[in-house]
């Protein structure tokens, strides 16, 4: 819904900004022309066991990454890059392919520090290939490398399509490589984002649960891990490249994603069927190939008569598509079954995704209840053109809203008449100049 009256709050690009960098330059240090005086990564490349003959490959991709992206690149195979004082002027570490013991016990304790004061992890291939004895980065890179078929093609399932690491890609992702696999399945630690069809080539060993990239929140930092990787041929891949520039992007803050743990979840809206949905109203939402529902015309709503629900967790990625982000959706909970769109708006909530509207009702809020924390939703919104992810909470008449995996909004019902405790789900259309789009809509419900 909007009010007839708006009042534009701080552009939602405002939260991401730039961090800034002190001191002299790392070896092989990429200044980017002078134009990536921002953001700063470092490449870290040491191998004490196998060593790939991609490395210089991925090495100089991430510095064409970041000349694009807007972040410094250097290089390094010196362990003696580790420590306190020099690892503080970096945004992620990027761990190339390494192998084996690359650090000592002080250079060890130095990047455990770096980590738990915010720092970020990014694992390519073999980095799972590394430190089997350091536990501490066991957890931060998610899994451990166990072995390997020969290189194949290989159908990758994209699980998550919101985080920028994956969010370019179609549902399944063809493509060749060495396809590791590991000790351990990740999955009950980290927010798994791919994984690997079995059936799709041979010599996996995981079962059916095969996840190939992750990532997750460890011990403070943020830490994202891609098995892609180990041929040279991947690095002039654009869909990998871009799989990995996004991964590097939620690592430095330049972009926000959920990266929970996932696990229990049931699609209502998966990208294949609206079986069970129902239009109350003018408009539409129409599906595309990829999966993504997109609005048009309004005021209506596409919901879910099939049944109601009681005490869950709804998650589903969104996106506004409008250059000024002035564009108003909202998913609706706890109304009662009509085909009139404006039961909902009378008899339930409405969690808004406009962020241009007063506090009380722009993204985050519950409509005309209760407004998000501001400052925590602006640092977790992703920008126009780019997806977000919410999960509403319902249990009884409590409702809590998260943003990319932040929580923003904590609102109790205290109106008998209006019960947020049983009731359907809905996404809105609301006009014909609001551009919004919908994917992956899926729901666990709660003790």
């Amino acid at each position: 819904m909007r009010a007839t009256g708006r009042v534009t709050t701080a552009a939602v690009g405002a939260a991401l900004l730039l961090g800034t960098v002190s001191g002299t330059a790392a070896s092989q240090a990429d200044d980017g022309g002078g134009k990536n005086d921002g953001k700063r990564v470092l490449v870290f490349s040491k191998t004490a066991g196998f060593r790939h003959d991609s490395i210089p490959e991925g090495i100089a991709a991430i510095r064409e990454l970041g000349r694009t992206g807007g972040f410094r690149v250097d290089a390094t195979e010196d362990a003696g890059m580790f420590t306190p004082r020099n690892l503080r002027r970096y945004d992620a570490v990027v761990f190339m392919s390494t192998t084996g013991d690359v650090l000592d016990a002080a250079q060890q304790r130095a990047f455990e520090g770096y980590i738990r004061s915010g720092g970020a992890y990014v694992g390519v291939h073999a980095a799972a290939d590394t430190e089997y004895d350091w536990e501490f980065y066991g957890g931060l890179a998610g899994a451990y490398f166990r072995s390997h078929p020969a290189i194949q093609p290989a159908t990758v399932a994209v699980e998550n399509r919101a985080h920028p690491a994956t969010a370019h890609l179609a549902r399944t992702w063809e493509r060749t490589d060495e396809w590791y696999d590991y000790r351990s399945n990740p999955r009950e630690r980290a927010h798994v984002l791919a994984s690997l069809d079995e059936s799709s080539y041979t010599g996996g060993t995981m079962h059916g649960d095969h996840p190939i990239a992750w990532c997750q929140t460890y011990q403070g930092g943020r830490a994202f891990y891609t098995g892609g990787g180990h041929t040279k041929e991947s690095y002039a891949e654009p869909a990998f490249r871009e799989h990995l520039l996004g991964g590097i992007r939620w690592a430095i803050g330049d972009a926000q994603a959920d990266c929970r743990p996932e696990n229990g979840y049931r699609p209502l809206f998966d990208g294949t069927s609206l079986d069970g949905w129902k239009q109350a109203g003018p408009g539409s939402f129409t599906p595309s190939e990829d999966g993504t529902l997109t609005s048009s015309g309004g005021m209506g709503m596409l919901w879910y008569a099939e049944r109601g629900f009681r005490s869950y967790s709804l998650k589903l990625d969104w996106r506004t598509d409008g250059a000024a982000g002035d564009d108003n959706s909202g998913v609706f909970v706890g109304f009662p079954p009509s085909d009139d769109p404006w039961s909902a708006v009378n008899n339930g909530y409405e969690i808004q995704i406009d962020a241009t509207d007063v506090p009380e009702r722009t993204t985050g809020s519950v409509y005309g209840f209760r407004s998000a924390d501001l400052k925590k939703r602006d640092r977790a919104l992703n920008p126009p053109g780019e997806w977000n992810t919410y999960e509403i909470r319902v249990e009884g008449e409590r409702l809590r809203v998260w943003l990319n995996g932040v929580q923003i909004n904590d609102y109790t019902n205290t109106d008998p008449a209006r019960s947020l405790a049983d009731g359907h789900i809905g996404v809105q259309n609301h006009g014909a100049e609001d551009q919004v789009s919908f994917r992956d809509i899926r729901i666990k419900e709660l003790p």
